[in-house]
């Protein structure tokens, strides 16, 4: 279910956190919409760090979008929590001076207001006749609990639990009320066209480590997020998907909740185990998207024990030897007739020549159908919410372009792909 959370400026706005939290672990897609004010309380960074999505309050964010009304037009279900005193007023007028309140206007899926305020300012007749016009025009205003309020007031006005706003809210769209989360599914978020309904992908994700002793490891900064946005785009669009996932980030681990589309979630550490997992996923895959960050060398040897430091000595030497490049195996072996295989490249530009050259050197040597290429380093790339890629054919010809969310960037791959598909 695609639910819109507004937050709006009062001092109960860290309870959206919670309640953010909660819906996101039934497996809902979150979108946060805060005003301005509360921004003063919770900072965007959180709210986008726990919802795998971005934050604005501004109307001219995203115009070619028309964000504005699209996200109204495109939610199963709004829920502001706080709503203060001041903004249930400006919804009661119909203004439209930012995000939050154009998307109200937009929206044509249940709305619920959960009110938090001071007693004395819940009990003023212009906010009880704001709250009978808001329910007359089928806004479902929860009634707020009593209890302790800012400083030392008691009273009715207190922002009810996370789970009585989520529990109220999701029944009446006929969801599920906040609960657990489920072990090892995939987020889903129902999405159009469904051109790869029918068929498996498999995607790898994240980085792969290689452990030197039982404690250190050799291991990269990839976060899994491009990977798991490919996963998650590609099971919207219909494909049952194997997630095979490498050492995601935590936030990201957080982000894999379960959805509408029944995943599958493979776990694995090494090189040698995403090999394996890639392998038997992909025996029966039409599509198998390599986006892990795959370490090319593993310490020849892993003693049993921690490698002591000696003082005095210097550090012993850790002979590597060269693993298996799973990319070009899969392109030469194809598990399956007809399979198509799609690499990334994540590269740095040098002497030798630029990232693209790079790229297209890979994408000849690899075999893949499809090489997505992008630079890396100095804040692009690896851990960010933004990728820009170039798609090279396996001649190493460009035949794509994409920048934007990394979940924009998969939906553009998957465009690329799907032109391959029998």
């Amino acid at each position: 279910m695609r639910i819109l959370l507004g937050v709006s400026g009062g001092i109960a706005a860290y309870k959206a956190v919670l309640l953010l939290r909660l819906l996101r672990e039934q497996g809902h897609a979150v979108r946060v919409i805060p005003t301005r004010a509360a921004l003063e309380f919770v900072g965007a960074p959180t709210f986008e760090a726990l919802s795998g999505e971005p934050v604005s309050t501004e109307v001219f964010d995203d115009v070619p979008g028309v964000q504005h009304v699209a996200l109204g037009k495109g939610a199963d279900l709004v829920i502001v929590a706080p709503a203060t005193a001041d903004f249930m007023a400006r919804a009661t007028l119909g203004l439209a001076d930012d995000l939050l309140t154009t998307t109200l206007l937009a929206a044509r899926c249940p709305v619920v207001f959960a009110p938090a305020m001071h007693t004395e300012m819940w009990d003023h007749p212009a906010t009880r006749a704001n709250v009978a016009t808001l329910r007359e025009r089928g806004v479902h205003v929860i009634e707020p609990a009593a209890g302790r309020l800012t400083g030392t007031d008691t009273g009715p006005g207190r922002l009810p639990d996370p789970e009585d706003i989520a529990r109220e809210a999701l029944s009446l769209v006929g969801g599920s009320p906040a609960g657990p989360a489920q072990a090892e599914p995939l987020l889903v978020e129902p999405a159009e066209p469904q051109d790869l309904a029918g068929r498996h992908v498999v995607v790898s994700a994240g980085g792969t480590r290689e452990l030197i002793d039982p404690v250190r490891f050799i291991g990269n900064r990839s976060s899994g997020r491009q990977g798991v946005a490919l996963a998650q785009a590609a099971a919207a669009r219909g494909a049952h998907v194997t997630l095979v996932a490498a050492n995601l980030a935590q936030d990201v681990t957080d982000q894999v909740r379960t959805g509408e589309r029944p995943c599958a979630v493979v776990q694995v550490e090494s090189t040698a185990e995403l090999r394996d997992a890639v392998r038997t996923a992909g025996a029966d895959a039409d599509v198998v998207v390599m986006a892990a960050a795959v370490a090319d060398f593993r310490p020849a040897a892993t003693p049993d024990a921690k490698i002591k430091k000696v003082p005095g000595q210097g550090p012993a030497p850790i002979e590597l030897v060269e693993n298996p490049d799973i990319l070009a195996e899969l392109a030469r072996e194809r598990l399956r007739p007809g399979q198509v295989v799609v690499g990334f490249a994540a590269e740095t530009g040098d002497a030798s020549g630029s990232v693209l050259e790079h790229g297209r050197a890979k994408a000849r040597r690899k075999g893949a159908d499809l090489i997505a290429v992008n630079a890396v380093g100095s804040g692009r790339g690896f851990g960010t919410d933004t990728n820009d890629v170039t798609v090279l054919d396996g001649a190493g010809d460009v035949v794509g372009q994409a920048a934007g969310t990394k979940r924009e960037v998969a939906d553009a791959l998957w465009d690329a792909v799907v032109k391959l598909l029998p």
